[in-house]
């Protein structure tokens, strides 16, 4: 019996590629904005292809 590869998967793939382009963008913005809004939205993203990964 095989098994696919979460990494297969293509709205995994998606996610992690949506989780580091918000990395990128929030990394360039000041002390405030990242303690405040980038933890939250650094960690909502983070948590779609963990979320996934867990279902799957």
């Amino acid at each position: 019996m095989s098994y696919n590869r979460i990494e297969d998967l293509e709205v995994y793939m998606l996610a992690e590629d949506l989780s580091n382009e918000i990395w990128d963008i929030t990394t360039k913005w000041d002390f405030f904005a990242k303690d405040t809004v980038g933890k939250q939205i650094c960690r909502a993203a983070d948590s779609i292809s963990a979320n996934i990964a867990e279902g799957y």
